[in-house]
This record gives C-alpha cells, sequence and structure tokens, in this order.
C-alpha cells in the first residue's frame, strides 16, 4: 500500500475554509513531555500513515496536535446540543480540535481529531485536558465496536502529555486522544447553524453533509429531505446494532450523534453483561434517561431535532416543511425495527424467510426471559449456538423457568437454526467492564500488557481462541455495580 511521504504530510481544512462560521482558529496545548501509550498500526497503514514515524518526536508532535503540518488550521468545531434534554445553544469542542482532513490511500477522506488537547473558547470553566483511564477506554471502546463491525470513530492513538491533571478523584495522568471520523458532523452542528444571524450557513452546512455522508441526495428533488431520511436511516440502523451486542452509550445527547453515522464519544459507555432493558452505567444518568431499551426512542428524539433545525431547508412554507419532516421522522420506527429484526434473526440462526409475526413473537419472549433471570446476554446467545448442535445443557442451566425455556427451545428448534451463521453473528468477547477496568487500573500504573491482551481479543472477537477464555467469562460476583464516569 502506498504511504504519504511524512516529510510532505499535509492536512486539508475544508472544514475551516468552507464553514468558518462553525468554529474558531485554535492550537493545541503544549505536552511538556509526550509520551506515545498505544497506536493503532492497521489504522495508521489505512490512513497511509507510517507508524514508525507517528512513534518519533516529530510523528508524537503531530498526534499531540504540537507539530502540525505547515499549512494546516486546527480548529474548535462549535455546536449546540440538547444534554439530557436542556438545549445549550452554545456548546463546541472545549477540549478537543479538528487538526484538519485527510485523504486516505483509498482516496476517502477523514477527520484528525484530538480530544484533550487543552482550553478552547468553548472550555465554559473546564481544564480541557483528558487523563489517561478515559481516553484509553475510548481507544478501547472504539476498536471494539469496529471489531464488532459496528459504524464507529476510531481511534489511532493515545499519548500521555507528562502533565498531572487534577480530577475529583485526585491528580491524574494527562493523555491526549488522536481521533480518526468520515467527519465530526452532527446534529448538534445543525441546531448552531439553525441559529445563526446568516441563514446560508444552514444551507451550506447541508450542502457540505450531503457531498460527504448521502451524495445520492444532491440528485433528489429536495436534497435536504433527502438528507433528513438518510440520517434518519443510519441512525435507526446504528441504534439497533448497539441494541443487538449490549451497548449503552451513555450520554445519547444531540451533540453526540452523528450525521455520518458513526458512534462518537466513549465517556459512560458500556456493554452489559447480565440483560437488563434498564441497564444504566453513566454516573451522571441519574434518571435513567439513556438506559439500554430506552436508547431508539432518545434516538428519535434526538433526530426529531434535527427535523427542526433542517425545516427552512425543506419548503419555504413552514406547515409544508413539519409535515415532510414528521413524515420521515414516521419511517424510524419500521427502520428500527428491521435493522434489530434482521439482526436478531441472525443471532438466532433464522432463516430469512422466516414468517416475520411468528419470529417477532419468538425474539419478544426470549427478551423476556432473558430480562426475568437477568441472563449474561453475550454468553447466551453463544450458549444457543451449542444449542444449534444439539447440546442444550449450558442454555437451560442459566434460566429458573425451565418449562418457558423448554417450550420457547422447542418454537425456537422448529426453524433449524444454523450454528455457523449464530456463530458469525455472535461475539465471543465483548469489552467486559471488569477487564476494561483491569486494563485501565494497569495503563495507570504504566502496565499497558492487560490492554493490549483485552485488545487482542475484542479486535477479533467472533473467533474463539485458545489462551483467551477468561475474555469470555461473566463478572466475578463481587464486582459489584458498576458505574462509569465521562472524566472531564
Amino acid at each position: 500500500m502506498s504511504r504519504i511521504p511524512q516529510s510532505t504530510l499535509s492536512l486539508q481544512a475544508n472544514f475551516a475554509a468552507d464553514l468558518p462560521e462553525l468554529s474558531i482558529p485554535w492550537q493545541a496545548e503544549e505536552t511538556p513531555e509526550p509520551r506515545l501509550l498505544v497506536i493503532n498500526e492497521p489504522l495508521a497503514a489505512d490512513l497511509g500513515l507510517d507508524p514508525e514515524w507517528l512513534r518519533c518526536q516529530d510523528g508524537v508532535g503531530f498526534l499531540t496536535g504540537n507539530r502540525v503540518p505547515e499549512g494546516a488550521a486546527p480548529v474548535a468545531q462549535a455546536y449546540a446540543g440538547h444534554q439530557f434534554g436542556s438545549y445549550v445553544p452554545r456548546l463546541g469542542d472545549g477540549r478537543a480540535l479538528l487538526l484538519g482532513e485527510i485523504t486516505d490511500p483509498a482516496g476517502q477522506r477523514r477527520d484528525i481529531h484530538l480530544k484533550g488537547s487543552g482550553r478552547t473558547p468553548f472550555a465554559r470553566g473546564g481544564d480541557g485536558r483528558a487523563v489517561v483511564g478515559p481516553m484509553l477506554r475510548e481507544y478501547l471502546v472504539s476498536e471494539a465496536m469496529h471489531g464488532l463491525g459496528i459504524p464507529t470513530t476510531r481511534s489511532l492513538a493515545v499519548a500521555a502529555t507528562g502533565r498531572t491533571v487534577l480530577r475529583e478523584e485526585g491528580a491524574m495522568r494527562g493523555a491526549v486522544l488522536t481521533r480518526v471520523a468520515s467527519s465530526h458532523l452532527r446534529v448538534g452542528s445543525f441546531q448552531y447553524a439553525r441559529n445563526h444571524e446568516d441563514p446560508a450557513v444552514l444551507r451550506r452546512l447541508a450542502d457540505q453533509a450531503v457531498a460527504l455522508h448521502h451524495p445520492a441526495a444532491a440528485q433528489d428533488e429536495n436534497p435536504s429531505l433527502s438528507l433528513l431520511r438518510g440520517v434518519i436511516r443510519a441512525q435507526a440502523g446504528l441504534v439497533a446494532q448497539w441494541l443487538l451486542v449490549g451497548f449503552v452509550h451513555g450520554v445519547m445527547n444531540t451533540d453526540n450523534m452523528t450525521i455520518s453515522g458513526e458512534t462518537i464519544d466513549y465517556g459512560p459507555c458500556a456493554f452489559m453483561d447480565a440483560f437488563d432493558r434498564n441497564a444504566v452505567y453513566s454516573s451522571i444518568d441519574t434518571g435513567g434517561r439513556y438506559a439500554y431499551g430506552n436508547q431508539p426512542a432518545v434516538a428519535q428524539w434526538n433526530l426529531a431535532r434535527f427535523a427542526e433545525a433542517l425545516l427552512p431547508l425543506l419548503d419555504e412554507d413552514e406547515d409544508r416543511a413539519v409535515a415532510l419532516a414528521t413524515e420521515a421522522l414516521g419511517e424510524f420506527p419500521r427502520a428500527f425495527g428491521t435493522a434489530f429484526s434482521t439482526g436478531m434473526r441472525a443471532k438466532l440462526g433464522l432463516p430469512a424467510d422466516s414468517p416475520d409475526e411468528t419470529v417477532g413473537r419468538l425474539i419478544d419472549d426470549l427478551l423476556a426471559l432473558l430480562h426475568q433471570d437477568h441472563v449474561d446476554y453475550t454468553q447466551l446467545f453463544r450458549r444457543l449456538g451449542q444449542a444449534a448442535r444439539g447440546d442444550l445443557g449450558p442454555v437451560r442451566d442459566v434460566f429458573t423457568d425451565r418449562p418457558s425455556l423448554d417450550s420457547w427451545l422447542e418454537r425456537w428448534q422448529s426453524f433449524s437454526p444454523d450454528p455457523e451463521a449464530m456463530d458469525r453473528a455472535n461475539p465471543v468477547y465483548i469489552p467486559r467492564n471488569h477487564l476494561v477496568e483491569e486494563a485501565l487500573e494497569a495503563a495507570s500504573a504504566d502496565d499497558m500488557a492487560p490492554l493490549h491482551r483485552l485488545l487482542e481479543a475484542v479486535s477479533d472477537p467472533f473467533r474463539e481462541r485458545p489462551g483467551l477464555e477468561r475474555y469470555a467469562e461473566a463478572p466475578p460476583e463481587d464486582f459489584g455495580r458498576y458505574r462509569t464516569y465521562c472524566g472531564t
């Protein structure tokens, strides 16, 4: 694969040039003693970057924003957002920077973005810094999501800054995450543009979103309506995939919903161990707004805010614009339901042509049994794979309501489920919370081996491998109730 010569590495500044109203030129804070903690070599190769160069002094400087290529124009992006349902008209990158865009060897444009690079004008009283634990969490979980085949922003590197950062827990080591995305356009970007004094800003933002993520919409009679529908489909599919693997995002604010349909911001996220529709892990989600089972409804609510921002572009007549938006939003439940049902058919090894109504009842009844007994979600589907091969013992062992389970198993087996298809759809390894905490605790003491071992498992999650047995196990009984934190 051809590589970009590092001596001539350039970053484009398309977002900064095309939408100056939605950004502020800014530079990363100097890092006194930057040191690379982890680098994503496969992603670096995909970008055409030499991992060895990224490890050297100039490369680490690039990854922390201190040595950007000549001509680069780093910016802090502006956006608004509903945070836990409350609208904030000016959020923006308070501790982040878009260094610019790179065109990879395949011709795809990618954002190079920093997190924890210091205060910006959007910092709102924060110190603009990040610490090692949360940045490594984003690196780890985003790569796990990529391994699962779920659209996601990705992590190129995490570097320690050499700074001490104060948090409620005490003094902690500072760090910068280098993130890669197809763009950082989000619902909150459109909310901010809608309120801009120049109405042309919203049009230019929509044009960029269409060009980047939904190019077919440009040929439609109403490109903005096609954009809305495209984002609705992308987000419906994304959230369905979250639920299929037991992922809880934790902070589904409108500024964390991308136009591309990529998962972004892995702050207080977690994967469920025991199945629970009401699972909440974020320490700040005290009301359960973003609980596991609430995520589809929240996504539709967020998309309604996106539709509101687009109203002036949908039609000059406001009533007509509202009607078009309402009709488009009505497509979300169907799109989500189809994506979730299709995914569940694969997880259960069912034929694609099996009757929808019968399969729907089968899925609902299984989820009710899982919720009733709080069965380990990931293990259950692998055990069902064993059951499809004739070994029912591992499944029956984890349920208390045996008559209901046996009735369900009989109905399921009548479809002759395909165990090999189930193996392809059901991960063996996820970033289980006790393993994540173990890896992050070790990393805080400069031992990166547990993190790399966990990454090895979750980067190839569907293939069971000897020596990785503990990465497929449920948490120990004494692990207790799990809580995650934003790290700011």
